[in-house]
């Protein structure tokens, strides 16, 4: 099973940007965690990050086909983007919403999610280990999928 991971804009400065709100982890760090526990559930990854909307636009419509599920932290894109929301909805893979912080006891115009609606869940303020935590859901929605 293969499972695209995309980081939105800011998490390449995981490790030095606000510490106390999102940790002392990097997003290499983060990575390897993940691919750590992939190993073990016997999952492919693609970990990706990108500060651009276009990019991380471009490639959920490339995974069609190429991935079982896809899990995305799109950052600050999370509360505005309607073009990432369609993004999702139009290449009918499940899709898990991922956050280390957790937005809903932080500021308000963090509360509202454009992406949520079109994901089968969201894993937020778990720090690193909510990739962990996706991860996991996106192993057993893919397994439950080839199940049905």
């Amino acid at each position: 099973m293969k499972i695209l991971i995309l980081n939105g804009p800011n998490l390449n400065l995981l490790g030095t940007r606000e510490p106390a709100v999102y940790g002392s982890a990097t997003l290499s760090d983060v990575e390897q965690l993940v691919r750590d526990r992939a190993a073990k559930l016997g999952a492919e990854v693609d970990f990706r990050q990108s500060n651009h909307e276009g990019e991380l636009i471009d490639w959920i419509q490339q995974a069609r086909g190429n991935f079982d599920v896809l899990i995305l932290n799109a950052g600050a894109f999370t509360h505005t983007s309607v073009a990432l929301r369609d993004a999702v909805a139009g290449v009918g893979l499940p899709a898990i919403e991922v956050h280390l912080s957790n937005v809903h006891a932080r500021e308000e115009f963090r509360h509202k999610s454009m992406i949520v609606g079109v994901c089968k869940g969201v894993i937020a303020g778990f720090g690193a280990n909510s990739y962990v935590l996706a991860l996991e859901a996106a192993v057993n929605i893919s397994e439950a999928s080839k199940n049905q």
